[in-house]
């Protein structure tokens, strides 16, 4: 999880030094866009595989109640 959190990390920077290099409204908009996407995968990525990990430690309810938690997020940030 720590090394998807990482890469995230590194997109994000990547990201803001070309905004700063190509210096245009348009293209930041298309690399904020790509951004976009890009969270919200990696934040479910790395869910999944913290649940994998807790999935002996946690009750079926327990599960349920991040998963939903999870969709929430994901349709704050979409909508």
């Amino acid at each position: 999880m720590g090394l998807l959190r990482i890469l995230s990390g590194v997109i994000e920077l990547i990201a803001a030094v070309l905004i700063l290099v190509f210096r245009d409204l348009k293209t930041a908009m298309l690399i904020n866009a790509f951004l976009a996407i890009i969270g919200p995968i990696i934040l479910v990525v790395t869910m999944t595989a913290g649940l994998i990990g807790l999935a002996g430690d946690l009750s079926i309810t327990k599960i349920l109640f991040i998963v939903i938690g999870v969709g929430f997020i994901l349709i704050g940030t979409l909508s």
